[in-house]
């Protein structure tokens, strides 16, 4: 009974100073949307970017879940035997579907898209050879696999070339890796950024209540009764420049929504934009708390031991 009533008494206490520390910076709305507005501007940046990059490395499995092989076959092979090694290749567990192009169907698909047909009419014969376009299966979708697949296949005596086009898709990866790592970097800078940012401002909020401080340690305070009220408001520019930056990262996303469509739709894709999910959200916030509250401990920490009752 004693213990639920003590813990009662410690959660209306925290309760009471949290409200009054949002009371004061209510009545302070300039200072307070100024200070809240840098805050979150420096940790709408990095949240934003990581946004991005998540985005883009979704596109990235995209692709790798589209890998694809192209077999270009020998142009003396007679048709019994690609048939053959059609029903040889479906039998194989590495691949999960193949495509045959036949050599007119590739030249009427060239003359399609590259605008020559005069040029090839002149032709006496059809330069292009019969393709196999081989779909891994999911397990053999990832480059190491796919390129021991390509090694298999390259070794069949009805194959020509076999190629695999997926080198572009590892630099892309590589860079969005580079990204990622260069975003940790500015992450940590403009976390140090806030904290200095929230720590001048508890800073500036210790010596304009110098007095206040050294009336309540006259009567009897302890550090942590005075401490808790700078805590508290440590912790709400915190969260208001968490909340600041979320809507700012959404902003920008819907600003971006409608270009990524229209690039997707360029290359016949249904890509879209992934908004910020509650994970993403709750990671802000989370981390515009502890940046407040890190701050201001450390301000009053440092400023507040300076101040003794005359």
């Amino acid at each position: 009974m004693n213990f639920a009533r003590g813990l009662n008494n410690y959660v209306g206490r925290h309760l009471q100073v949290a409200l009054s520390s949002l009371g004061r910076l209510y009545r302070t709305p300039l200072a307070s949307l100024m200070t809240t507005a840098v805050i979150g501007i420096a940790l709408a940046l990095p949240a934003g970017l990581y946004a991005l990059t998540g985005n883009l490395q979704q596109l990235s499995n995209r692709w790798d879940g589209s890998t694809s092989l192209s077999l270009f076959l020998k142009k003396s092979l007679p048709e019994g035997r690609i048939e053959a090694l059609r029903q040889t290749l479906e039998q194989w567990p590495e691949i999960a579907r193949l495509q045959f192009i036949s050599a007119d169907q590739a030249l009427e698909e060239f003359r399609h898209l590259s605008g020559f047909g005069e040029a090839l009419d002149a032709l006496d014969e059809n330069p292009l050879p019969a393709v196999i376009a081989v779909q891994p299966a999911p397990a053999y979708r990832d480059a190491e696999s796919a390129s021991a697949l390509l090694e298999r296949l390259r070794r069949l005596p009805e194959v020509e070339l076999a190629q695999l086009d997926l080198q572009w898709v590892q630099r892309f990866n590589a860079i969005v890796d580079i990204v990622r790592r260069s975003i940790a970097v500015v992450a940590s800078l403009l976390g140090l950024a806030v904290l200095l940012i929230i720590g001048n401002t508890i800073r500036l909020e210790i010596q304009n209540r110098r007095e206040e401080i050294e009336i309540t340690r006259l009567v009897g305070a302890t550090d942590a009764f005075i401490r808790r009220p700078f805590l508290y408001t440590g912790l709400w520019y915190g969260i208001g420049g968490a909340l600041l930056a979320t809507v700012l990262v959404e902003i920008a996303l819907l600003q971006l929504q409608a270009p990524a469509r229209e690039l997707a739709g360029l290359y016949q894709s249904d890509f879209r934009l992934q908004m910020a999910g509650p994970g993403e959200i709750l990671t802000l916030m989370a981390t515009g708390a502890i940046l407040g509250l890190l701050g201001a401990w450390l301000a009053v920490g440092r400023h507040l031991s300076a101040i003794e009752p005359a």
